[in-house]
């Protein structure tokens, strides 16, 4: 109980980072804002759960170190950026031809797409392994007990599925949904903006 007493500030320290990285809108916030907006509460809930996994999986590699061999190697693997940015284009796309066709987006998804989406995006970008190892790093977690590790990871996805569910459950509101019908065509069009821009500052990533 001492050892793991030891390590709590640290947690506590990295998981507020990670909370408030989580409250910053980003590329998977605008995922679940296109799904939760037109009426799929369920598929942004699943792209929340996407995240949560995302973030499980990240935050699991940098406490076991294996992430950063995979930061040195990040160059080499360019194309995941590259995977990534078409994903996000392909995002765009759909957005902007739902803005000029005039036409909702359909209210319910292909099961898992708003997981596939979401889980895609965030394991796609290099600077999502540069976060974890920063907080890992300042939490001390690298070469933690086992017990420390686990509490980390929990934390870590918890988090995420709280933060992102709720604004999936926010961003399918009915007052939400009724803004949606109102400005339809302007929210497609900054949807479409928002992933093209994401996906070129991820093709165009050094960092």
């Amino acid at each position: 109980m001492t050892g793991l007493t030891e390590y709590l500030p640290g947690l506590f320290a990295a998981w507020s980072i990670q909370l408030v990285s989580a409250l910053t809108p980003g590329p998977v916030v605008a995922v679940i804002l296109a799904r939760a907006a037109t009426g799929d509460r369920l598929g942004a809930l699943r792209g929340a759960l996407g995240t949560a996994t995302a973030a499980g999986i990240l935050a699991l590699a940098v406490s076991l170190g294996l992430a950063s061999a995979a930061a040195v190697l990040s160059e080499g693997l360019w194309w995941v950026r590259f995977a990534g940015a078409a994903f996000l284009l392909w995002l765009a796309y759909g957005a902007f031809r739902r803005a000029a066709s005039g036409t909702r987006a359909p209210s319910r998804s292909a099961a898992g797409g708003g997981y596939r989406a979401t889980l895609a995006v965030s394991l796609s970008s290099p600077k999502a392994l540069a976060f974890w190892l920063a907080i890992a790093a300042l939490g001390g977690i690298v070469d933690a007990p086992w017990p420390v590790v686990a509490i980390f990871v929990a934390g870590a996805v918890a988090q995420s599925a709280l933060i992102h569910a709720a604004y999936a459950l926010v961003l399918s509101s009915p007052p939400a949904r009724a803004a949606y019908a109102h400005a339809r065509r302007w929210i497609e069009v900054t949807l479409g903006a928002v992933f093209t821009l994401f996906a070129f500052r991820l093709a165009t990533d050094r960092s």
